[in-house]
């Protein structure tokens, strides 16, 4: 499957960023015209704020509609942007396994993450989780969900959906993003009296 070339995609990682076997690598390889990766200065250290930061900064070169594609703390990054700023050129997000920094003792590390943020966010969302995923239940993942007013799909016993999963390419996670975009983009229907 193909991605759209109508619409751009910001691939926002979580922690240690997104190795060339992930996913988000592999999609941005691909399609390097529509997908442009927010490089983090330290992807080890997670620090809200900076992360924040810097996808407001890729956010305010938008110049056409995008799709942000979250993975992890990444999801998180996205959640706080969303609290803090707006860019009409964010159409939604796709935000797959996102971390629990408030229940996952493996984040205690990270810096502002917590409280994450509870209310809905100002554009579609769509959250793709796993039941066995090490850094968030599938409970949590779907309370995020709620709490933002996402969709959300369970994917079952599929771990963090990595690469350490099994995920490269992840084509259903293509057929997902394909989807979720072509819902956003469907032109309104008009009714006439």
């Amino acid at each position: 499957m193909q991605f759209r070339t109508d619409i751009n995609y910001l691939t926002i990682p979580g922690l240690a960023s997104s190795g060339p076997r992930h996913w988000q690598t592999i999609w941005e390889k691909q399609s390097p015209a529509v997908f442009t990766r927010v490089e983090q200065d330290n992807w080890d250290l997670p620090n809200r704020a900076e992360w924040v930061d810097r996808l407001n900064r890729y956010i305010s070169n938008l110049k056409q509609p995008t799709l942000l594609v979250a993975h992890s703390l990444g999801c998180l990054t996205v959640a706080h942007w969303a609290q803090k700023f707006y860019s009409p050129f964010v159409k939604g997000a796709l935000l797959v396994a996102p971390a629990d920094a408030e229940l996952s003792e493996r984040l205690s590390f990270v810096e502002g993450f917590s409280p994450i943020p509870n209310t809905n966010l100002p554009f579609e969302t769509l959250v793709v989780a796993s039941t066995n995923d090490i850094y968030a239940s599938i409970e949590r993942s779907a309370y995020f969900a709620r709490q933002w007013g996402s969709a959300f799909i369970n994917l079952g016993a599929k771990g963090h959906i990595n690469a350490s999963s099994g995920f490269g390419e992840w084509a259903d996670g293509k057929a997902i993003l394909h989807d979720f975009t072509s819902r956003l983009t469907k032109p309104a229907e008009v009714a006439y009296l």
